[in-house]
């Protein structure tokens, strides 16, 4: 082999040293971006995870608000309700009453 072919063959090796080094390079930078684009994937789903859950608070704290109101309304309806039926035997007490003392007084009287 002459002293050119061996200059060929080394600029052939540097070449693919060189092409094996831009590989490895690309390789590397692959694998980082690739990194990031999962970190990034994790911490959208990290987001969306916690957004997530903020929203099932709120709707929580929305239905324990509106039955806490339901249940106010309920409880003052079912106040008027007994105050009524306690007005009404309140009532009808105080008419037996009245004509229990009548009866006696007549049967006093003679």
């Amino acid at each position: 082999m002459g002293p050119r072919a061996a200059g060929v063959q080394m600029e052939l090796i540097k070449r693919i040293k060189q092409a094996e080094s831009q590989a490895q390079e690309i390789i590397e930078q692959a694998k980082t971006q690739a990194a990031r684009q999962a970190e990034k994937g994790k911490e959208n789903r990290r987001q969306a995870v916690a957004e997530a859950g903020q929203q099932r608070k709120k709707a929580a704290e929305a239905a324990v608000a509106a039955a806490q109101s339901q249940a106010r309304v309920e409880v003052e309806n079912l106040k008027a309700h007994a105050e009524k039926k306690r007005q009404e035997l309140r009532e009808r007490a105080s008419a037996k009453t009245s004509a229990a003392v009548a009866r006696v007084m007549d049967y006093l009287r003679g």
